[in-house]
Parts: structure tokens; sequence; C-alpha cells
């Protein structure tokens, strides 16, 4: 059998599509819902100028399809600078392991950087889906945290951890 392989490629000027594509109410069932157009926009710049850490659009290294999106970017938690981490594999894609394979990916980049220790991801604790690729991605769940995405919105999540150190 085959297994798929990912590669990630910096977000750049010419992926706000993929922006409006995970941008569905099916894609953002647990992210507080479809962001606005103007909100889509910020976003998209945030990701192109982001200063520490990086963005990536995920391409299917056999067919060179655009797949989904994943990055990691620096946050504050518990009192100590981390990367945090979040992805979105498109409909037609899910279900082949992909998501995992890029996080995966994201974990040696964000490790190569050696700027932080930790990098964590906090995916609600009904997103199944998420956390399915959190354990298959080598993360450790610490507990089931209150996390607050997007601002305002509060929701039972889980703390996934990597040691970037091990």
């Amino acid at each position: 059998m085959d297994v798929e392989q990912v590669g990630l490629r910096p977000w750049g000027d010419g992926d706000f599509w993929l922006l409006e594509r995970l941008n569905s109410p099916e894609m953002t069932e647990h992210l507080g819902g479809p962001e606005s157009e103007a909100q889509l926009v910020a976003r998209h710049r945030r990701y192109v100028e982001l200063g520490r850490g990086c963005m990536y659009r995920v391409e299917s290294a056999g067919s060179g399809e655009t797949v989904g999106s994943i990055g990691f970017w620096e946050r504050e938690w518990r009192e100590e600078s981390v990367w945090e981490t979040g992805w979105g594999v498109l409909p037609e894609f899910q279900g082949r392991g992909l998501a995992a394979l890029a996080a995966r990916a994201v974990v040696e980049v964000a490790r190569a950087d050696g700027r932080h220790r930790y990098l964590h991801a906090f995916p609600s604790v009904g997103h199944h889906a998420s956390n399915s690729v959190c354990r298959k991605a080598g993360f450790t769940l610490l507990g089931e945290v209150e996390f607050e995405y997007p601002k305002g919105h509060w929701a039972a999540s889980h703390d996934w951890r990597v040691d970037l150190a091990g």
C-alpha cells in the first residue's frame, strides 16, 4: 500500500482562495462559525506577515494538489511563551491521514526553529477528528481547559502538547 505524503508551502499572497474554502459552516463548526469577508482578509494578511512562526498551504506530495492549511504561531500560555498550531483539511481530502502528516511536519519545523520548548494544540473537546490528529501526530494530552477562540468565545478544549526538546 502506498503511503501518502504531504509538503508544506509557506503561505503566500495567492492563497486567499484556500481561506475562503476553509471558511464553510462545516469547516468552522468547532471554531465559532464562518468569518466575514473582512475577517478573512485580515486573517490572510496575518498569515502572510506572520513574524514568529509560519502558516503553510499543505500539498499532497504525490499530486501537488492543495489539501489544506497548517501553521504555528507564538502565544502566551500559562505564563510561558509557546508555539500554538492549528490546521484544516478540505472536505474532499479528509479521512486520509493528511492532517496528522502535516502536524508531524510542523512539529519538525517548530523543533528546528529552536525558539520555544513546547508546541500546543487546543481542539475543542467535541472535535473528535482534530483530537485524533493530535494523538496520531505524537502530541500528549495534558487535560481539558477553557480556551478562548475566537475572541470572546470560550469553549471546553483539550490541551495537547509536544515537547520540542525531546
